[in-house]
């Protein structure tokens, strides 16, 4: 099985989603709360996403994403650009993914431009607002509506890729509410796309190891 970095490598284009799921307490919180969205009720293998932003004169490749970042007791909360290296270590993060919607060169500058946008204006991440998606999540009638604790210039990570491909007239799951969208829903989105996908923690005790690129129509 390749490694976090060669999937990465081979697979990373400017616009592309990423999507992974963690090992921290955090994470697995977040996977198991996905349970109602998954088919067989178990724990998703997804906790967080990310939007692909482009290879730098650095030669890494770097990501737009909205986070709860702690290192050496700074906090960083919010709309940030991060080297996805960050997603190498398969220990804290076995389940990768790599989306590919087929933007075309414009709707990539308008998806990219929008995380961009939200990067200038410090646009936050927002625990309060993923606590109402996680309760929306056990009432479907609720996933249609604002999100029930939403905030002004407040992004979780699903909600933040989705208003960015928003900017595309891209819509992953219609009729869900951008800021009741979670990483499960982008990841089994109907939209015709590629998905590209490495899953070591298994979601569900019936599942097998899989690493496979699958499209969805």
């Amino acid at each position: 099985m390749s490694s976090n970095a060669e999937w990465i490598e081979r697979h990373a284009a400017p616009g592309r989603i990423g999507l992974c799921g963690g090992g921290e307490w955090i994470n697995k919180a977040i996977r198991k709360a996905q349970a109602p969205l998954t088919d067989d009720g178990h724990r998703s293998p997804w906790s967080h996403a990310f939007l692909f932003s482009e290879r730098r004169v650095d030669g890494h490749w770097w990501v737009l994403e909205s986070d709860l970042d702690v290192v050496r007791k700074q906090i960083r909360l919010g709309v940030q650009e991060n080297r996805a290296a960050r997603y190498h270590d398969e220990a804290q993060f076995p389940n990768l993914a790599i989306l590919d919607f087929g933007l075309d060169p414009q709707q990539t500058r308008q998806v990219l431009s929008a995380g961009l946008d939200l990067l200038a204006g410090l646009s936050t991440y927002s625990l309060r607002e993923l606590v109402g998606t996680l309760f929306a999540m056990h009432r479907p009638s609720l996933r249609s509506r604002a999100n029930l604790l939403a905030q002004e210039n407040a992004l979780y990570c699903s909600a933040m890729v989705q208003h960015c491909y928003a900017a595309a007239g891209i819509e992953f799951m219609p009729g869900v509410s951008t800021k009741n969208l979670s990483p499960h829903d982008i990841a089994t989105s109907k939209l015709p796309h590629l998905n590209q996908a490495i899953v070591r923690d298994l979601a569900s005790p019936a599942c097998v190891d899989w690493h496979v690129a699958v499209v969805n129509c």
